[in-house]
């Protein structure tokens, strides 16, 4: 028997049927107009200071810092290594090949705008909900989970340091008819970047915890076309 994703059982909790799901942040949050800003209520645009608990848990956990980036640097000197045994032409084939990646990911970001949080309408559906993420929970995370309803996400009201699994919350639910996943590499690349993509066309974008995650593979399966 295959053991089911950490996310889905965490969604069963929340009483929430999943079909793929990753923990994701957003970047910050441009200033609004001003009269965008007033309309929507004066909403808060970024996420809660560290809880003090938190603070503590980061000033005790720094010891082991250069621990964890002394084991990072042996894994990537492992890997350079193997890379430096490999003949000639395949590390030119392999350097020829990232040089390409990075510059069709870079044209598909310049012509779709992907460097930017959202769309830039203030006014459109993914600008509104934008207005609203940190009024929904304090928490710089969200769950993301896809459902056959559409987009839920959970997280912690307050922002926490630690459990956040313990405190998860459903703290916004986007309907199918209005919204839907989207990796705007069309899996081409292994990336964090995902869009929620509202029915009147604006977006907004996510960077999942994990790259290619199932989030990503649940909304290729959803844009693959009908044989």
């Amino acid at each position: 028997m295959t053991r089911r994703p950490k996310h889905r059982v965490t969604a069963e909790r929340l009483g929430v049927r999943a079909e793929a799901g990753d923990w994701c942040t957003i970047d910050r949050i441009p200033q609004p107009p001003a009269e965008v800003l007033a309309a929507a209520g004066d909403p808060r645009l970024r996420p809660a200071r560290m809880p003090p608990l938190g603070m503590v848990g980061a000033a005790l956990g720094a010891p082991f810092i250069p621990l964890v980036m002394f084991f990072e640097l042996l894994a990537k000197g492992e890997e350079a290594f193997m890379r430096f045994l490999d003949p000639k032409v395949e590390k030119d084939r392999l350097r020829a090949k990232r040089r390409d990646e990075k510059a069709r990911r870079e044209v598909i970001v310049a012509q779709q705008g992907l460097d930017k949080v959202f769309d830039g309408d203030w006014h459109g559906q993914a600008g509104q909900f934008l207005l609203r993420w940190y009024t929904h929970s304090t928490h710089h995370q969200r769950l993301l989970l896809a459902t056959p309803q559409g987009i839920v996400l959970a997280a912690p009201p307050q922002r926490v340091s630690v459990g956040r699994e313990k405190h998860l919350q459903v703290v916004a639910r986007i309907p199918a008819a209005e919204a839907h996943l989207y990796d705007p590499f069309l899996g081409e690349f292994e990336t964090r970047m995902l869009l929620i993509r509202f029915q009147d066309g604006s977006w907004l974008r996510v960077e999942t915890e994990e790259p290619r995650s199932e989030l990503h593979m649940h909304a290729l399966r959803q844009s693959a076309p009908c044989r």
